[in-house]
């Protein structure tokens, strides 16, 4: 699969990510252990019991960075130059061990570069969604795509 190339994305177009993803104390765990995050409400279920949500939450990083990754494979792989950069991000609802995540990404504007002729800016939403269809990660993300190569 390739993603898309700047002239192939379309403002409004929206992509409903067929890539699911159940997350696992495992990735949780890990994660917030690997970027030295010592936040108990991630990793330790005694606190985390005392606390409002009664369990662990998932590191919104790793949400965030997995509603992302879902949707590389439908807009982006192999054709994204880099990553310009995210704003208005949320975290509407919480993310536990065994939600099950998909992804949903619309283009909200495209403009071509200014400074690059072979690139032109896409800017998405990406919304992170549980298995109830609740939002739960959002945000908008700037990137800096590949134009079509000539003759191709």
């Amino acid at each position: 699969m390739t993603g898309r190339y700047f002239e192939e994305f379309a403002e409004g177009e929206v992509f409903e990510h067929a890539t699911t993803r159940t997350v696992t104390e495992m990735d949780n765990v890990l994660f917030t252990a690997l970027t030295m995050n010592p936040q108990p409400l991630h990793l330790d279920a005694e606190f985390a019991k005392g606390t409002e949500f009664g369990e662990r939450l998932v590191n919104s990083i790793f949400t965030l960075g997995l509603v992302v990754g879902l949707s590389v494979g439908d807009t982006t792989l192999g054709t994204t130059i880099a990553n310009l950069g995210m704003t208005e991000v949320r975290f509407p609802k919480p993310v536990f061990h065994g939600d099950t995540i998909r992804a949903r990404t619309i283009v909200l504007a495209k403009r071509e570069s200014r400074s690059r002729p072979d690139a032109g800016i896409v800017e998405f939403e990406h919304q992170g969604l549980n298995q109830r269809g609740e939002i739960v990660a959002i945000c908008r993300r700037a990137g800096l795509m590949r134009r079509r190569p000539s003759g191709g």
